[in-house]
């Protein structure tokens, strides 16, 4: 049996196309059943797949966030009314009135199973989506992927995966102060126990930031190469025009009217930016050691998450009511066969790669 220390790390991009497939998937539909399918896909991969490294921890706070927007969704329901009409009323809240100007919100009144219904679908639509979010943090290295993007987005992607570490270092931060404290028989729950752990969090997360600080000054971070005028607009305007064909592009796949003219000018336009961007990458004058590759279990692992995507959008097209039940009346959500099954492609990557330990 092959050692797992001598596979090759996979791309983080390809996680992230394998996560962004399932949250595009789960935008689709509204059928509990196929969201907590997508829910189970992904948890399932991240069990198998992820590294024992800080950001993956990060994937159980993703978890407790997407519950908390779900008990959120509904206690606005409750409080704030639905207006979806229903006919089963569960409880009678009292009413405050309102004043003439705030007509069309109420506080309190009848909460009926339906209006929850729509809410505990909606919500959870949102919940699905954060998690998928959450896997893909939990199963791609920030400062890989940072190092994969072009060099026109170099300063950007830092920032961006500045964010994307707080959460993850701040959890592990906590994780690590809490068990120091219980192995010295002090408390670490509670109000008390939060106020003493606060503090060497915070310290340890300035600490970061000004280590961080000195390191990019160190490396010239923000030094950039002579490039000539021409060059420059022309990047600006390939960058700018190919990103707003992209946006018109996806607007008339989105519309009905626009479907015969999206899908082209989609396509010219994410060439126009890919362009504008590989011009772009002159300005950038940094070297790449030991540049991550896109191998064919990368490919296989974004091709998984995209196929999905692409299949929900496909059975949300051809059969909107199977992927969006309905809730009046009330009645019980039916398992769609084939999108079900598209969704189980996504299991792909735990077949094809597990993360080196």
């Amino acid at each position: 049996m092959a050692d797992r220390r001598s596979q090759p790390q996979l791309h983080p991009g390809a996680w992230w196309l394998w996560a962004l497939g399932l949250g595009a998937a789960a935008t689709r539909t509204t059928n509990p059943l196929l969201l907590g399918l997508l829910l189970t896909v992904s948890a399932y991969v991240v069990t198998v797949c992820r590294p024992d490294t800080p950001w993956s921890r990060s994937y159980s706070a993703f978890l407790k966030l997407a519950l908390a927007v779900l008990v959120v969704r509904l206690v606005f329901v409750v409080v704030l009314g639905s207006p979806i009409p229903g006919t089963h009323v569960l409880v009678t809240l009292p009413e405050v009135p309102l004043p003439h100007w705030a007509q069309g919100i109420r506080l309190g009144g009848a909460v009926t199973a339906e209006g929850l219904l729509f809410a505990l679908y909606d919500g959870l639509r949102l919940a699905t989506l954060l998690v998928c979010v959450g896997a893909a943090n939990a199963l791609a290295s920030p400062s890989r992927l940072l190092k994969a993007l072009p060099g026109a987005l170099y300063e950007t992607g830092v920032a961006v995966v500045v964010a994307l570490t707080f959460a993850p270092n701040l959890i592990a931060d906590v994780h690590r102060l809490r068990a120091a404290r219980r192995l010295r028989g002090r408390p670490d729950r509670g109000l008390r126990g939060l106020l003493q752990v606060g503090l060497p969090v915070l310290e340890g997360a300035l600490e970061r930031s000004v280590a961080l600080a000195a390191a990019m000054d160190a490396r010239g971070y923000g030094r950039t190469a002579d490039v000539p005028a021409p060059v420059r607009r022309t990047t600006a305007v390939l960058t700018l025009g190919g990103l707003l064909g992209v946006c018109a592009g996806t607007y008339g796949l989105l519309t009905a009217a626009g479907g015969t003219y999206g899908l082209p000018v989609l396509l010219a336009g994410a060439v126009a930016a890919l362009a504008g961007l590989r011009l772009g990458g002159r300005r950038s004058a940094r070297t790449r050691y030991r540049p991550d590759r896109w191998t064919p279990r990368a490919c296989l692992t974004a091709a998984s998450g995209v196929a999905v995507a692409a299949l929900l959008i496909m059975a949300a097209t051809a059969d909107p009511a199977a992927l969006n039940p309905g809730v009046v009346p009330l009645t019980a959500p039916a398992l769609p066969l084939w999108p079900a099954a598209a969704v189980l492609v996504a299991l792909l990557p735990a077949f094809v790669h597990k993360e080196p330990s």
